[in-house]
């Protein structure tokens, strides 16, 4: 979320289910916070934004973004940059919490990627699937899981919106009932390839 073309994400709000049930938000990213270690599956709103040329803040203000200036960003101990829009009330989320998260990745302006527009296996429908992994776990082995029949239909997590790396991580330290804003590096987002309209460094370097 910077003009110097790093990307960002946004993390939204987390709930926690209880042990019989589990109920399913860049200029930054905004993950929340999950509870005790493994002790229940936790539900996040994530959102992910594009710090690729920025909008500007007049622009922001229109679309009810909060414009939080840099020097108001955080360091967590990997070196990325975040703020907390809503501390939450709940647990706090630790290394090990399974969690659920929505996340949405917006370059630009508008929303690329996102758990709010899962497919269906029909590939007919979207949906809004909540994200599962383990906090501080390596990314892409929560995609492995089964095939899961829910209220919607039958959903993959292979087929589902793939988060950016940076989410493993700085969910760690959020509250239940949190939102927290992220900006992400590209090494830590989707790396040389890109993801959907937000483009891998090599790319984006070209494009401007």
């Amino acid at each position: 979320m910077a003009a110097s073309a790093l990307p960002s994400r946004t993390f939204h709000r987390l709930r926690l289910p209880s042990s019989a049930t589990s109920h399913p938000s860049r200029e930054t990213c905004l993950p929340s916070a999950v509870s005790r270690r493994r002790a229940a599956v936790q539900l996040l709103s994530a959102g992910f934004l594009t710090a690729v040329s920025p909008p500007p803040p007049s622009l922001a203000a229109r679309r009810g973004r909060i414009v939080v200036p840099p020097e108001d960003y955080l360091t967590a101990p990997d070196g990325l940059k975040y703020y907390d829009l809503i501390e939450g009330k709940g647990p706090t989320a630790e290394k090990g919490s399974a969690v659920q998260v929505h996340f949405d990745c917006i370059y630009r302006g508008i929303t690329a990627v996102s758990s709010r527009e899962s497919k269906l296996l029909a590939g007919n429908r979207s949906i809004a699937q909540p994200y599962e992994f383990i906090v501080g776990s390596p990314p892409g082995k929560e995609r492995k899981r089964d095939f899961t029949d829910n209220a919607n239909g039958l959903y993959s997590a292979q087929a589902a919106p793939k988060p950016p790396a940076a989410m493993y991580t700085i969910t760690e330290g959020m509250k239940v009932g949190g939102k927290r804003r992220v900006i992400v590096p590209p090494e830590l987002g989707y790396g040389k390839r890109g993801m959907s309209e937000i483009p891998g460094p090599k790319r984006r370097n070209v494009n401007t």
